[in-house]
């Protein structure tokens, strides 16, 4: 038995010093690594985006003011116009044949009152010398009333020809671009027929909704009815992003807000004009419009010390023995995709923990003495 335990001791020994020759790692307890943060208020510029969808400053539906056949189209789909550009060409054979008919029957009123003239004018000479009666007189004076009457309406008969001839010709009201021409050469076209829509893009409108809410906080503000044409007029200046995320390279500013909410939406259209000099923009386009707006003195909280628990939002709170509690904050999104602003469950001076949130639990104490220490 002896010489067991000699042998126990001396193997037990040498598995010591193989151990201790090995320099084996034995693990240590070590301690999670969290940061915090103090809560302060501070100011922010926020971008506020609204769905918008771009219309020219002038979108004139073409249409012929003239039945005919049309004979011509002078300009393309997606064409740049200039005010006064001829479009369209209809036929106009009948509009002359009309215009030639309207000065002939002209003519012959002219005629017709030149001899009523002449015997209203023999008449009176002859009334004069006692020879005709007043009956007569007044007679070829009412003849050359009718005269003259008739030479008026053959004359407004003739410009109204003209004004027809000139309507077989359609040209451009506005500048700007030709849209679709859903009519073909050799149509049949009337005052109901549309040719085209032509988009004046020389200015651009983003018009986008904006929801009562937004007109009621307005309204809180103190801002009166008279005051808000000045309060539209200092807006800050509004970005026009495209689907594809492409940033519109020119500003614009709000212009208009409509009196009247849409009772179906419960919303106001406001209106935000952009200069087109290049021609970029085109009627029917959506995209983002994005204006920078100022919150003064709200708080201000990274994104990850929030955690998300079902449909609760919480922050764990160091409370004076360095540990954690949560606490239920309601925030809201400051669309710069790192920070939230805390509307409530927070005040200025409580220390919340920042990196490790996630990591934490009820109780767990997150500050430690090198830590406390450091931050004294």
């Amino acid at each position: 038995m002896k010489k067991k335990s000699i042998i126990r001791g001396f193997l037990l020994t040498v598995m010591i010093a193989g151990l201790a020759s090995c320099e084996l790692d034995m693990p240590k307890q070590t301690n999670s690594s969290f940061e915090t943060m103090t809560v302060g208020k501070t100011d922010i510029e926020l971008p506020y985006k609204f769905s918008a969808r771009m219309k020219g400053q002038n979108d004139v539906t073409v249409t012929p003011q003239v039945s005919g056949q049309l004979i011509k189209i002078c300009v393309n789909e997606g064409q740049q116009v200039k005010k006064g550009q001829t479009l369209f060409v209809i036929d106009s054979r009948n509009a002359r044949l009309e215009l030639e008919a309207a000065q002939a029957n002209l003519q012959a009123a002219l005629a017709q009152e030149n001899s009523a003239k002449l015997e209203y004018e023999s008449n009176k000479n002859l009334f004069e010398k006692k020879i005709v009666s007043s009956y007569m007189l007044g007679n070829s004076e009412n003849l050359y009333k009718q005269a003259t009457a008739a030479v008026a309406q053959a004359r407004a008969a003739v410009n109204r020809a003209k004004v027809n001839l000139g309507f077989c010709t359609i040209t451009a009201s506005v500048s700007g671009v030709i849209g679709e021409i859903p009519v073909r050469v050799g149509d049949q076209v009337s005052p109901m027929s549309q040719l085209t829509m032509l988009s004046g893009n020389t200015t651009m409108y983003a018009e986008f909704s904006v929801t009562e809410a937004i007109v009621e906080a307005m309204v809180q503000s103190g801002l009166k009815a008279d005051e808000i044409s000045k309060y539209i007029a200092n807006l800050p200046e509004a970005t026009f992003v495209m689907k594809n995320g492409t940033e519109y390279p020119y500003k614009g500013r709000v212009i208009s807000l409509t009196g009247v909410v849409n009772a179906a939406t419960g919303s106001l259209t406001c209106k935000v004009s952009f200069p087109n000099p290049d021609g970029h923009l085109y009627s029917g386009i959506q995209g983002t419009i994005v204006m920078p707006f100022a919150e003064k003195d709200v708080i201000i909280i990274p994104q990850f010390a929030v955690v998300r628990l079902q449909d609760k939002s919480q922050v764990f709170k160091v409370k004076a023995d360095s540990t954690a509690t949560a606490v239920d904050v309601t925030t809201e999104d400051t669309g710069n995709g790192k920070d939230f602003i805390v509307t409530s469950g927070l005040n200025v001076g409580d220390k919340i923990v920042t990196v490790g949130a996630n990591n934490v639990t009820e109780g767990q104490k997150v500050l430690f003495p090198k830590e406390e220490k450091s931050e004294k």
